[in-house]
């Protein structure tokens, strides 16, 4: 059955509302380059109480200090298509999926060791 909410233009749609969120908290507080690779918009440099772990991706948009080696932007890649798949459903289902990386499946799914949880 088809669900206009998971994979849609309406999912899409959430994933932009959630960039430009990413966006206005990401870029004042980067003391680092924004920079952009693929799909993603890195920013660096930020106060660690911005974000959780070791960054936290809403969009498109990762908030890291520095916690930017290649391994893990992969890992933030697949975050990005998470949120073009759920769009405003992600953050409901994340927490849904619980805070422990090991059984959270979006954080499972990105791929534990290239996140840094192994």
């Amino acid at each position: 059955m088809w669900n206009p909410l998971v994979d849609s233009s309406i999912s899409r749609a959430g994933c932009s509302v959630a960039t430009a969120l990413g966006l206005l908290i990401g870029v004042p507080l980067s003391t680092g380059r924004v920079r952009v690779r693929g799909d993603l918009i890195v920013c660096r440099g930020l106060p660690r109480w911005a974000f959780r772990r070791g960054g936290t991706c809403i969009g498109r948009v990762y908030l890291t200090r520095d916690n930017d080696g290649e391994g893990v932007l992969d890992h933030e890649s697949v975050h990005v298509e998470q949120w073009k798949k759920y769009g405003m459903l992600m953050p409901l289902l994340y927490g849904i999926a619980g805070r422990d990386p090991f059984t959270n499946r979006f954080e499972i799914e990105a791929g534990l060791e290239k996140g840094g949880y192994r």
